[in-house]
């Protein structure tokens, strides 16, 4: 049993060793309690509840505390993806709801897996989850400067995700994001596609980064048909990210494959992640 998970990337404008610090105090606590789940359930389970607890904390981009949209609102996006099965749901923009990843995993269950804006949130009203209001004071502060200033550079807060392999060798992926900011509503990222959170019997991958470079080089699902086709994780890794980098595209990625071993990667070296097997293995 092992799992490995990501924060995304630190903001440009936060990179000062505190925030740092605290992002890694999170995904250490986060880890351990991911490993604990994992022991009596299964990796799509545990996955879920992972990002969930993510989502849940205010320092990253995804849930409570995602990025601000051009218009004022906040759309997220979510998925994951079971390995064995190769079933794979998500939503895409949904609004107002606090963990967009429990959205998805409720969609596992049905036959149309993959659903967008107001279909996801009519979806999470049905299926009783209640209203809530993700946007943080920061988040705020964040999206007037930009419109009080003209600038909408974005900071590299980016997506979470989790990957795991459970007691019976099973993989499952998870990813989930609260956009770039201030981008054209209707936007879509790779988070809720195969390009930026993959899983089949032999390897799992999530994402995060500028979605567009992600998307263009179908990432995720491309690192684990390398795995599956007797590339090394390791590899299969390098490979993609030589060819990220002929598109000078940004992104960072984390991986499992079916024989346990774990693989970290980021084309710009300020992604923060975590892996634990009942042992802190590593942590940046």
């Amino acid at each position: 049993m092992k799992l490995i998970i990501h924060g995304g990337f630190f903001s440009e404008s936060h990179t000062h060793d505190k925030t740092k610090s605290q992002k890694q105090a999170a995904l250490k606590r986060i880890v351990h309690q991911g490993f604990q789940y994992l022991k009596n359930h299964t990796s799509i389970q545990t996955v879920a509840y992972v990002v969930q607890l993510l989502e849940d904390d205010p320092l990253f981009n995804a849930g409570t505390g995602s990025q601000i949209q051009a218009d004022g609102r906040i759309r997220m996006s979510a998925a994951l993806m079971d390995g064995s099965s190769l079933k794979m749901a998500g939503v895409v923009n949904i609004e107002h709801v606090k963990n967009p990843i429990l959205v998805a995993e409720k969609l596992m269950s049905y036959e149309d897996k993959i659903l967008g804006g107001t279909g996801a949130i009519e979806f999470a009203r049905t299926h009783h989850f209640p209203f809530f209001d993700p946007q943080t004071k920061e988040r705020k502060e964040e999206y007037d400067k930009k419109k009080d200033n003209k600038n909408h550079a974005t900071t590299r807060t980016s997506t979470v995700g989790c990957v795991c392999i459970d007691k019976l060798g099973k993989l499952a992926t998870a990813t989930s994001t609260g956009g770039k900011g201030y981008e054209r509503p209707g936007r879509i990222s790779d988070s809720a596609t195969v390009a930026g959170n993959y899983a089949n019997a032999h390897c799992g991958v999530s994402l995060t980064g500028i979605g567009e470079d992600i998307v263009s080089l179908a990432m995720a699902a491309k690192i684990a048909t390398r795995v599956s086709d007797g590339m090394t994780l390791a590899h299969a890794f390098e490979k993609s990210f030589l060819e990220l980098k002929q598109i000078d595209g940004l992104a960072g990625a984390i991986g499992i494959d079916d024989k346990g071993n774990i693989q970290h990667q980021e084309s710009h070296p300020t992604m923060v992640y975590a892996s634990y097997d009942g042992i802190l293995l590593d942590i940046f």
